[in-house]
């Protein structure tokens, strides 16, 4: 009788703890401070040591979320030349049976001629606490700049060959699949046809719509 006297007290106090943990002094639940993930070893490590590969359709995250608010970058090439552009707008889903990745890029792009070159790319997803490094790959080209070698993001080769960052929580590695450019007369809503019409003024070229076929998907461990 004794033994289950001691059980229940350790049992109470076990979940009263827990409450306690849950709860701010007026009882309603605390709020949780943003994660911040310690990567300050990350260099000395290798992709196979912070990644894991999963099935595309085993992606947590929304598309919904991953572009408009997590954002992240394309990145096309080898570890001998490479370039990255931040991406806003994309899409995942599925085409002709396959699982593939869509977005639309401005066609003026040097990581979009690289792309267009090799065939290959990635798409890397970061946390809110790595995006004044990520955002730079949007304020220059990489065309007519070092703008690999302003960031601190740490460039590493997945096995297939392609370039993304170790400090990616998720990275789709794409076989180019078919492009598309934009043509005018077969966009219908205004706001779109001014949108595409502002960036042929600015650049003097139409956006490339880009599928890609979704070949691997890592995740952080």
């Amino acid at each position: 009788m004794r033994k289950l006297v001691y059980v229940l007290v350790a049992v109470f106090v076990c979940v009263s703890c827990q409450n306690k943990q849950g709860t701010n002094a007026s009882g309603d639940q605390s709020e949780e401070a943003p994660k911040v993930i310690d990567y300050s070893n990350v260099k000395e490590k290798s992709f196979s040591e912070l990644f894991t590969e999963i099935e595309p359709n085993q992606i947590k995250e929304s598309p919904f979320d991953l572009f408009p608010k997590i954002n992240g970058v394309v990145t096309a090439g080898d570890s001998t030349v490479f370039n990255s552009m931040v991406i806003g707008d994309g899409a995942l889903g599925q085409m002709i049976g396959k699982y593939v990745t869509i977005c639309g890029l401005r066609g003026s792009r040097y990581t979009l001629e690289i792309l267009l070159k090799e065939h290959h790319y990635t798409m890397s997803f970061f946390d809110e606490q790595f995006r004044d490094q990520f955002i730079l790959f949007g304020q220059s080209s990489g065309r007519d700049s070092d703008k690999m070698a302003t960031t601190t993001l740490t460039p590493v080769s997945t096995p297939s060959g392609n370039m993304t960052y170790k400090e990616a929580r998720l990275v789709i590695e794409c076989d180019l699949a078919q492009t598309h450019t934009v043509s005018l007369d077969e966009v219908y809503n205004a706001d779109n046809k001014k949108f595409y019409e502002d960036a042929y003024n600015e650049v003097g070229s139409y956006h490339k719509i880009v599928m890609g076929d979704i070949t691997h998907v890592w995740v952080r461990k």
